[in-house]
């Protein structure tokens, strides 16, 4: 039997004791170092307010799963969720404007919600002052969670399958063997164990430590205070219900309100980030007194204060008569942090979650510890999903400052961060200044998004490629230079920098069959082949798509989607296989388009045709004197090759392409015109496209799978599936009115009905229309007339067959 310690005995603790149990796993203990049932931890001050809506899918299924589970909870006969729904209300137009595609946002993760007006939200919310607000958001499933009540019920009902429950119990060691945990010390003696989980919230940095594992969280103060007596409340509520009206947000100031019988909660976000060192638990824990509470600063609640008084008149009649300083956690992109520790194996962590998403992810959780995999795909949470750079204490101090002053705004999908920046930058950077780069940054990289010397290219392009132009929201971070850039890669050469794209070298006696086993494609060819192919999981989801080049006997270059596979080949890596990240010693310039030859060729002594280096082959060659790798491959539909070359050769090799293709009109070009040329050729982007939640026929990826090689992770999930079994199919649409651009994650209709949503989206211009990639049931057809969507209208669209251009490959293969 499996012996778990959780560490932790909060609202994820206690879930996680009890989803362990449920399946079975009946040897666990829960230690905290504070007393039970109160802790001292978030958990026993925690407001409670569940607002299931979210831009992420992973998210909302895990907050609408925590409102699943509460409602069935209580606690000798009293209820531990409290469903009076919520109310996000909208006072500026933009905020109205954004609640529309929350809307969407709804919609497309299955969460009942609508728009109303502003009579209605008055019936809801008699104490709103009405000419304040536009309209409202309204979820009828949302609502009060009591979370020190549900630790109880939990807690319970996890003893009752075996568990046990310790507190005042202080975790001061990790005990270890042979690179796994065997248990923890603590200041009441050893709790032997094969499985640790930190569920220890702010503290969870120290205990990530005790591992050697880098826990980027930093623990924040947030206020929350209570009123007096409100006259209008009066008689409403009782000390049982508590609450009768929905919970509500009003998010243009940063902050949210619940009822507490005939008082009001007010939290805030609007004061001024305050970074706390998280001390321990001494002495006794009370309602009114623990390490999670600060003293409350009525200097940062006073403007908050008075904007409550203008959206509520009644507070004027009342006052604040007590409030606090409530320590949460917060990370460097606000996510929660999941996963196990890549040094010491069967440590596990699970912080940074709100009560909200609590029964979710512990549910989660005790999937990958009892099943191998989460039903619900993780890579948003995955603490391995951070770069080096990002775990620096300085950049979590920084972004996760930032993330709590943001957590409230309206945010733009390309927005990028202000600051850090230039964190990691290509060797061609400078020359990218010099043409006017418009950066944008992912994973600390510095990525062009595109070029301001591209701009009297614009004035050049045939009529037929200049887009229309977009609105307001769409227009954000775009420019209509990327048509420009589109153009001349379809038309002349590009450079495009591809050094952000993560790669790892597997070498070593056992390298091939080693990644023969994580992948679905026959990788056993001849040195110098190229190979696209999946990394699965066992029930047959895409954990990844890669791209294998076999350099040597025994050496690959793995091109994959970020740290997250670099964590997963480690923990997986045999002896005398090795696993090398590349990324920040090597570079890639992406040479494509139909004059790619011409620029490369004259510049080297290899031959570079079509017959010397053919379509997804690989060589070593010198291009004006700079030793390369170079794959046949184009991620954009064009003839052309990915060059690698070391980080101390990359400024040269971009100059001396830059000086040759000056005769051919070459440009530089950006991440925009990159991602919609990818889409006119229906090239997929993991984590957005597809994620383990996909399997490969559904993602349109099967073409990849080759059963017959021989074993791989995932092989049996997947026999017998095809595209013509699959329930749902990833779809390739185009707007049919040529001129609505969407970003991603709105809801599309099927006759009339939700029945999926968009994943990645763009403006095609060869094609001439937008393009949207969306998850559709498999019995929606080619030429299926459907609507997106967007900021609440419905928008026309056709499913296309795919890819749109250049169906037969020719333009690739010339």
């Amino acid at each position: 039997m499996t012996r778990v310690v959780i560490i932790g005995a909060g609202i994820v603790g206690a879930n996680l004791a009890d989803e362990l149990t449920a399946r079975g796993w009946t040897d666990v203990t829960v230690l905290d170092q504070g007393p039970l049932p109160l802790t001292g931890g978030s958990t026993s001050h925690a407001p409670g307010l569940v607002f299931q809506t979210n831009p992420s899918k992973t998210m909302t299924e895990f907050a609408r799963y925590t409102v699943e589970k509460f409602s069935g909870l209580e606690v000798d006969g009293l209820p531990c969720f409290n469903q009076v729904g919520g109310m996000e209300v909208a006072s500026t137009a933009a905020r109205w404007q954004d609640l529309h595609r929350k809307h969407g946002w709804a919609t497309s993760w299955g969460v009942d919600a609508r728009l109303i007006d502003v009579d209605e939200c008055l019936r809801r919310w008699p104490l709103l002052d009405g000419s304040r607000v536009h309209g409202a958001l309204y979820v009828p499933t949302d609502g009060l969670a009591k979370a020190s009540r549900a630790v109880v019920a939990l807690a319970r009902r996890a003893e009752s399958r075996g568990a046990r429950f310790v507190g005042s119990t202080k975790v001061t060691g990790l005990k270890q063997a042979g690179g796994r945990v065997t248990g923890v010390e603590t200041d009441q003696g050893e709790f032997t164990a094969d499985v640790v989980v930190s569920c220890a919230g702010f503290w969870g940095v120290e205990l990530g430590a005790l591992a050697g594992m880098t826990v980027p969280l930093l623990p924040l103060a947030h206020q929350y205070a209570k009123t007096g007596q409100v006259a209008d409340l009066v008689g409403r509520n009782t000390e049982t219900s508590e609450a009768s009206l929905p919970i509500l947000r009003h998010q243009d100031q940063d902050l949210y309100f619940r009822e507490h019988v005939d008082r009001l909660g007010i939290g805030s976000y609007a004061h001024r980030p305050m970074p706390v060192e998280p001390g321990g638990v001494d002495g006794e824990v009370t309602e009114s007194s623990m390490p999670s509470m600060l003293p409350f600063t009525d200097e940062d609640f006073a403007p908050s204060w008075e904007q409550s008084k203008l959206l509520l008149p009644a507070l004027g009649r009342t006052k604040v008569e007590e409030g606090f300083n409530g320590i949460f956690s917060f990370t460097p992109d606000g996510g929660s942090l999941v996963g196990e520790s890549e040094h010491v194996r069967g440590f596990w962590i699970a912080e940074a979650v709100w009560v909200t998403h609590s029964a979710g992810i512990a549910k989660a959780v005790a999937e990958l510890l009892v099943h191998g995999r989460s039903e619900t795909d993780l890579h948003e949470v995955d603490v391995h999903r951070f770069e080096e750079v990002q775990l620096a204490p300085e950049y979590v101090r920084e972004t996760s400052q930032q993330n709590f002053v943001e957590i409230y705004d309206v945010l733009h999908p390309l927005q990028p961060k202000l600051s850090p920046r230039d964190l990691r930058v290509s060797p061609f950077h400078a020359r990218q200044r010099e043409l006017g780069a418009v950066f944008l940054e992912a994973g600390g990289w510095e990525r062009p998004h595109w070029f301001e010397a591209n701009a009297p290219l614009v004035k050049q392009l045939p009529h037929e490629y200049l887009p229309p132009a977009r609105d307001a929201w769409a227009g954000q971070f775009h420019s209509p230079i990327v048509a420009a850039e589109a153009w001349h890669t379809r038309n002349g050469v590009a450079l495009y920098d591809m050094t952000p794209l993560k790669r790892v070298e597997v070498s070593g006696p056992g390298a091939l069959e080693f990644l023969q086993g994580l992948t679905t494609n026959q990788l056993d060819k001849s040195v110098g082949s190229v190979t696209y192919t999946l990394m699965l999981d066992d029930a047959g989801g895409v954990r990844s798509d890669v791209t294998v080049a076999r350099l040597e006997a025994d050496v690959f270059q793995v091109g994959i989607n970020g740290n997250l596979d670099v964590a997963y080949l480690n923990s997986v890596v045999p002896q005398g296989v090795r696993v090398s990240d590349t990324t920040g010693g090597t570079c890639c310039v992406g040479v494509w388009g139909p004059l790619a030859r011409d620029l490369v060729q004259p510049l080297s002594a290899e031959d570079f045709s079509h017959a010397g280096l053919k379509y997804f082959r690989a060589r070593s060659a010198r291009i004006a004197g700079v030793p390369v790798t170079a794959l046949r491959l184009s991620y954009v539909g064009e003839l052309g090759w990915e060059i690698y070359t070391s980080a101390d050769n990359g400024l040269r090799l971009w100059d001396a392409l830059w000086s040759a293709g000056q005769r051919l009109g070459v440009i530089a070009a950006g991440r925009a015109a990159f991602n919609s040329l990818r889409l006119e050729k229906g090239y997929r982007l993991w984590g957005t496209d597809l994620t383990t939640e996909h399997d490969p026929y559904e993602a349109g990826v099967g073409f990849a799978v080759r059963p017959a090689k021989g074993p791989f992770v995932g092989r049996d999930a997947i026999e017998g599936h095809t595209e013509d079994t699959a329930a749902r199919r990833l779809r390739c649409l185009t707007v049919d009115d040529g001129r609505t651009v969407v970003l991603g994650k709105e809801p599309v209709f099927v006759d009339g009905a939700p029945a999926g949503y968009v994943t990645s989206a763009a403006y095609g211009y060869t094609i001439g229309r937008p393009i949207a990639y969306a998850w559709l049931p498999g019995t929606v057809g080619i030429g299926a007339s459907v609507e997106i969507e967007y900021f609440g209208r419905r928008v026309a669209a056709t499913v296309a067959d795919e890819p749109l251009v250049d169906p037969g490959l020719d333009r690739i293969r010339r």
